[in-house]
């Protein structure tokens, strides 16, 4: 009896000893896996925290493109802009644009990157879906910005050009306004003995008797090329090489003063311009 008691006993043995062999090995695979599901939580939540830290420097980044008012020009700028404001304006709507491709590049690669990587998060999905809408939301707006940039330049071109042709037109007044003074400024003056104003077709004798007692008159007929110009705005005195003269045209007496001023010099100080002037030739008769 003995024999088949310690043979059943040994194969309850085995039995067992197979069984703690099974339930080690069991336990080993799941110490294992459950080591590996750590790491891959662990990588996971790593993977998830670049993520969202990446989410939060793109969005801080998309916040800082700036659009419209002030800040269409940049810092440092504002003040005093090389070339046209335009230019300006333009060169900083580049830089927006340049900004906002950069930013879309940058989630790009990070939607790219976590889909290599296997994280699929709800989350993480509209967060970067709400950061493609910030993105489409920059680009409508530079649109909008560079159509009203394009439309006021296209005014200030107008508005520019309207400007000179009005700068011109009042140019050319001021010049008509101008000549027109000189013109009415203007006189014209002769001088010399009575045989040399005669000669000149200038003067004539009229009256007397027998031609005795003639009196010098100023010629309806002369040249006025033999005259001098004179703008009374200008100058006021004609010097005259005389000891004494005669004004034989119709000038006021009062809008004028004679005065010697030196030994067969004298002068004609004009004192009343307008009134002077209102005979444009003056005749002036040497002794």
């Amino acid at each position: 009896m003995r024999k088949p008691v310690v043979a059943i006993m040994a194969l309850i043995g085995v039995l067992l000893l197979g069984a703690t062999v099974v339930s080690y090995s069991k336990y080993k695979k799941s110490a294992a896996d459950y080591a590996q599901a750590k790491a891959d939580e662990e990588s996971m939540r790593q993977r998830y925290d670049g993520a969202v830290s990446e989410i939060v420097t793109i969005q801080d980044s998309l916040n800082t493109i700036m659009l419209g008012g002030e800040g269409v020009l940049p810092e440092g700028q504002q003040g005093e802009q090389p070339g046209t404001l335009h230019d300006t304006v333009q060169s900083r709507i580049a830089t927006l644009r340049a900004s906002v491709e950069r930013t879309k590049d940058r989630i790009n690669e990070l939607d790219s990157r976590l889909k290599r990587s296997g994280v699929k998060v709800a989350g993480l999905e509209r967060m970067i879906a709400r950061l493609r809408k910030g993105v489409s939301d920059r680009e409508e707006q530079i649109a909008q910005l560079n159509g009203q940039v394009q439309t006021l330049h296209t005014e200030v071109v107008v508005l520019n050009a309207d400007v000179a042709g009005k700068s011109r037109e009042i140019e050319m007044k001021e010049q008509a306004l101008t000549e027109k003074q000189h013109e009415i400024a203007t006189i014209f003056y002769t001088m010399g003995t009575k045989k040399e104003l005669k000669k000149a077709g200038v003067v004539v004798a009229e009256g007397g008797v027998l031609g005795v007692g003639k009196t010098l008159k100023t010629s309806a007929q002369f040249d006025e090329r033999t005259f001098t110009k004179l703008d009374t705005d200008q100058e006021t005195v004609i010097a005259i090489p005389a000891h004494e003269v005669q004004i034989l045209s119709s000038q006021p007496v009062s809008s004028y003063t004679l005065h010697v001023t030196g030994p067969d010099q004298m002068e004609l100080r004009i004192t009343n311009p307008t009134e002077f002037r209102k005979v444009k030739h003056l005749v002036i008769l040497k002794a």
